[in-house]
């Protein structure tokens, strides 16, 4: 089959198009004919290894996975003789962020993984992108214990996880002022969120109004210039270490200190399928959507790369396997 590989950590170069052998399910496990996978943060940074530490779940030395791909859609092509709740022709999305797999012709996973039917109200392409934005969001969202009425302050509302936590904020019942660039304020409207600040006109740090929980949604602020916006018992949850991996540092310092205003930095646990099946009931009421910058072939997967950790992406980037 196809997929594409990566034999060691560095810039989007060392991921190219091979043929690899197909993988076979254990008695435990489904196989997927892949539709669709994505190209995100995970991904890269899996790939790059930037944060050493994340060698210690990859490898140390190379890639024990060489295949990528945390997200993925796709039609089920044989069960596994232990596998009752699934079978041979359903349409699937799941997420798999220990073993990956999605940049490939077919993937193997555990039945009893982050998989599910897909929803029938979005293409099976678009389905692939639902879940690895929106499992960041929910679980710094969680973090935060956002109650309804509060008032949050999403930065960098237009990426995968940005668009995500607009969307399940508004379900959960927070007032979201979501911060963007000029060209995506009309989006970040129909995402619902209540107020939007054009960082390319104001600079949202100097506004006279204060936030139950500022989210930092793509890990270019910090609390020190984020913390005057919070009330006296705000909190700020970035997606990104900060500077000398400060978050991690703060939000131990403000849990001993028992801080009114605190950093928290949550580690996600696992995807689990009742937060799968969640995340599907939301898109198929019309309450979550996830946001499609563009899609690629298996092919452009460097430029797909590259323009991922440009920045520039809006939503997610859907890596098509199957037109």
């Amino acid at each position: 089959m196809k997929a594409i590989i990566h034999k060691k950590y560095g810039p989007p170069t060392v991921a190219y198009l091979a043929d690899v052998a197909k993988p076979k399910p254990s008695d435990d496990e489904l196989l997927v004919k892949v539709y669709a996978s994505t190209v995100n943060r995970t991904d890269a940074g899996i790939r790059s290894a930037e944060y050493v530490v994340s060698r210690l779940f990859s490898g140390l030395l190379k890639p024990k996975n060489q295949i990528l791909g945390c997200e993925f859609s796709g039609v089920v092509q044989s069960i596994g003789k232990n596998v009752s709740d699934f079978k041979v022709g359903d349409q699937v999305f799941g997420y798999n962020d220990k073993t990956f797999g999605g940049h490939a012709e077919y993937l193997t996973i555990a039945h009893n993984a982050a998989i599910a039917i897909a929803p029938k109200n979005i293409s099976l392409h678009d389905a692939a992108a639902i879940t690895e934005g929106a499992h960041y969001a929910l679980n710094i969202i969680r973090a935060a214990k956002v109650k309804y009425g509060q008032e949050v302050l999403v930065y960098g509302a237009t990426g995968a996880i940005g668009s995500s936590a607009v969307q399940l904020l508004n379900y959960f019942g927070a007032n979201v002022t979501a911060v963007c660039n000029t060209k995506n304020v009309e989006l970040v409207k129909k995402l619902s969120a209540k107020k939007v600040i054009n960082y390319q006109q104001s600079d949202f740090t100097k506004f006279n109004y204060k936030y139950d929980f500022v989210f930092d949604a793509v890990g270019k602020s910090s609390f020190g210039a984020c913390q005057p916006l919070l009330n006296k018992n705000g909190i700020y949850i970035s997606t990104e270490l900060g500077k000398n991996g400060q978050n991690v540092f703060l939000a131990l310092k403000h849990w001993v200190l028992k801080s009114k205003k605190k950093v928290l930095f949550p580690i996600p646990p696992d995807l689990s399928q009742e937060d799968i099946g969640f995340l599907k009931d939301l898109v198929v009421n019309g309450m979550f959507k996830p946001v499609i910058d563009s899609y690629r072939k298996l092919d452009d997967i460097v430029e797909a790369y590259t323009y991922v950790e440009s920045g520039q992406k809006v939503g997610n980037v859907v890596l098509k396997i199957i037109n």
